[in-house]
């Protein structure tokens, strides 16, 4: 047989496969579209993280290639989006401009069929939430490298907005600009944490070289676009984005540089059995108090993840302490540990109970 003949006859039996596909995809539309009905029949909620998290997972377990598990999953996202769609098109705030890893964390979290809506600031993005104008919104937390973004834990003090659920990205940085060329980079312009991660390529590459603070990677790719002589750091989506070429790619220190982000929203995400719990409390400023409000999670056998001091902002040498630990606020025994907690605090707030994130490649 001819290789041409082959080819045709190999086409056909893709052309058959696509279309069993497209039969499929449309009936899962359709489930989508009865499960919508129940879902505003008993007011729960269109985004379900523990359920999207539950499909991937299956995913994993059953693929068998040649595809790989991550082109699988990325593919399952957009149907999942666009099965989520028809129950109702989710509007997201994230941190902006387009381009920025927090739109990158957006979109891998809610897929191209949500209306993305990027904003200047953190605080934004919360008020956009709280008004109702955007069902959630995305905000990066922390770094692995450069620690917590203060701004963010300082918004949870005063927002009544909820962490809906978390999700972990590994950073890549990439130097860009309109020319590509090395030699043309008189300023190098990025957001104070990216700045941070890339330091030790900058002193050996561009030590001698303007550094400026920009409100984000992407608003730095803005104003890379419209001049030779500015370099962003940022992420390679930005390049096709604003128009730039890469000069150089993944320049930072760090290889595994992973940034943590919040989904926010205005309630809590229900129980899996896998969850974490964030609080936020102050103390009387006396000798012993912080020991006596964290014993009581170690009684009860709860790890602690994560603890942090932030000053209150209300008066000076005052803390606020916030803590992440591992359960569900809906258990009767965190519940309890809670309760000892607030005996030994002036204020006791929490952020929200959500499932754990998954930290690919750890």
């Amino acid at each position: 047989m001819k290789s041409s003949e082959e080819l045709e006859i190999l086409r056909r039996k893709i052309d058959e496969v696509d279309r069993k596909i497209l039969e499929l995809l449309n009936e899962r539309g359709r489930i989508a579209v009865k499960i919508r009905e129940l879902k505003q029949e008993n007011s729960f909620h269109i985004y379900d993280p523990v359920r999207e998290r539950e499909i991937e997972e299956n995913l994993k377990k059953m693929n068998k290639g040649p595809l790989s598990t991550e082109s699988i999953v990325s593919i399952f996202r957009e149907i999942i989006s666009g099965c989520r769609s028809l129950q109702h098109r989710l509007k997201v705030a994230y941190l902006g401009p387009e381009g920025s890893f927090s739109h990158q964390s957006a979109f891998k979290e809610f897929g191209s069929l949500a209306e993305l809506i990027p904003l200047e600031s953190v605080e934004e993005v919360f008020e956009e939430v709280e008004k109702g104008k955007a069902n959630y919104g995305v905000v990066p937390v922390e770094n692995s490298v450069e620690g917590s973004i203060g701004m963010v834990l300082d918004m949870f003090l005063k927002s009544e907005l909820k962490i809906y659920s978390e999700s972990f990205e590994r950073i890549s940085h990439f130097l860009l600009s309109k020319t590509g060329n090395l030699g043309d980079i008189k300023v190098v312009a990025s957001h104070p944490q990216a700045l941070g991660q890339c330091r030790k390529w900058l002193s050996k590459h561009l030590k001698n070289v303007e550094i400026r603070e920009m409100p984000s990677t992407a608003k730095a790719a803005q104003v890379a676009s419209r001049d030779k002589k500015v370099a962003a750091i940022a992420g390679k989506i930005a390049a096709s984005i604003y128009g730039l070429r890469i000069v150089e790619e993944h320049i930072e220190d760090n290889p595994l540089n992973t940034t943590r982000f919040f989904v926010i929203g205005k309630e809590s995400a229900r129980p899996t059995g896998d969850d974490k719990t964030s609080i936020v409390f102050s103390l009387k400023d006396e000798p012993g108090r912080l020991h006596k409000a964290l014993l009581p999670f170690a009684e009860a056998g709860i790890n602690l993840t994560k603890i942090e001091s932030r000053p209150s902002k209300e008066r000076p040498w005052e803390y606020v302490f916030f803590v992440d630990f591992e359960g569900h606020i809906c258990s009767k025994e965190v519940r309890k540990v809670l309760s000892e907690v607030k005996k030994n605090s002036i204020f006791l707030k929490t952020l929200g109970s959500y499932p754990k994130g998954k930290k690919e490649g750890f």
